[in-house]
């Protein structure tokens, strides 16, 4: 049997549970997942590997309108998936019962094959999902329309069967080891900045950046000082809270996930620092890795 590579972009408006669908079709737990909006920053890459065929998947941020350069960097991202992709994942949620009409435009523009997935069909009546299917089918004749629950892991086997119709003939891109071309430092700054989404409210968590300033891996321990960059003085008392509280509970809870994903005991030491505007400065979006 010949062997099958192909690159798969996921794409869709913000919280309709890319993520959470990539992670699941991967087994693995590699992008971080809030109930907030915009919790993607970036383009992560998930690879999926089967003796007959490998599938490197792009979670990419939501779509939306840029307000400001950090955004402009992450539709960026969005838009590099697209050009080298060999099929498209359009994730559409059924909170949304209607078909965005500047994403519709943008799809027809594809030209590689499109699957649509309905999520969150655990939420929804029948009806309600044959009515997204029949819309779907008929504005851009996608080549599969699936509905899911990515929550739930249900018919997510049916997406890798439909990208498997369509993705070429090719070696695999990635050793059969790797689980994305990512590093464990982006990674473990990833579990911080998801803790941060989790644990406050409001502008905050948009506010922030994590960088690793050193990640040390011994045999036994891996030794980590990352820094938590904010936007302006009072966000930095917010994020440190009373006697150092609400900075511990992140470092905590972090550091549990690191343990798990790494595979051996953490040690890790967060500092927090002002950046400001860092979101709207050129320089500092490239320091932070958003660099298209």
């Amino acid at each position: 049997m010949a062997h099958k590579s192909g690159f798969v972009s996921i794409v869709g408006k913000p919280n309709v549970g890319k993520s959470t669908l990539m992670n699941q079709i991967l087994g693995e737990r590699l992008s971080i997942v809030t109930p907030k909006a915009q919790t993607t920053r970036h383009r992560i890459k998930g690879i999926l590997n089967a003796d007959d065929y490998q599938v490197v998947f792009s979670d990419t941020p939501g779509i939306l309108e840029p307000h400001y350069l950090l955004h402009k960097k992450m539709m960026d991202f969005v838009e590099s998936a697209l050009a080298d992709s060999d099929a498209v994942l359009v994730i559409n949620d059924l909170t949304e019962a209607y078909l965005d009409e500047s994403l519709v435009e943008q799809l027809k523009k594809i030209k590689v094959p499109v699957i649509v997935i309905i999520n969150k069909v655990d939420l929804s009546t029948q009806n309600e999902i044959n009515k997204l299917i029949h819309g779907w089918k008929k504005a851009i004749k996608p080549h599969a329309v699936i509905p899911v629950s990515a929550l739930n892991n249900f018919n997510t086997d049916k997406i890798v069967e439909a990208l498997l119709e369509i993705i070429p003939e090719s070696p695999p891109f990635f050793s059969k080891e790797n689980l994305s071309d990512l590093t464990q430092r982006f990674f473990t700054a990833e579990m911080i900045r998801e803790k941060i989404f989790l644990f406050y409210d409001k502008e905050i968590p948009y506010s922030t950046e994590v960088g690793i300033e050193e990640f040390k891996d011994d045999k036994t321990l891996v030794k980590i000082r990352a820094i938590i960059f904010v936007e302006r003085t009072s966000q930095k008392g917010i994020i440190i809270g009373h006697k150092g509280e609400a900075l511990k509970k992140v470092g905590t809870a972090a550091r549990k996930d690191m343990e798990k994903f790494l595979g051996k005991k953490v040690f890790l030491e967060l500092y927090v620092k002002v950046e400001e505007d860092w979101r709207k400065k050129e320089n500092s979006l490239k320091r932070f890795g958003y660099s298209s």
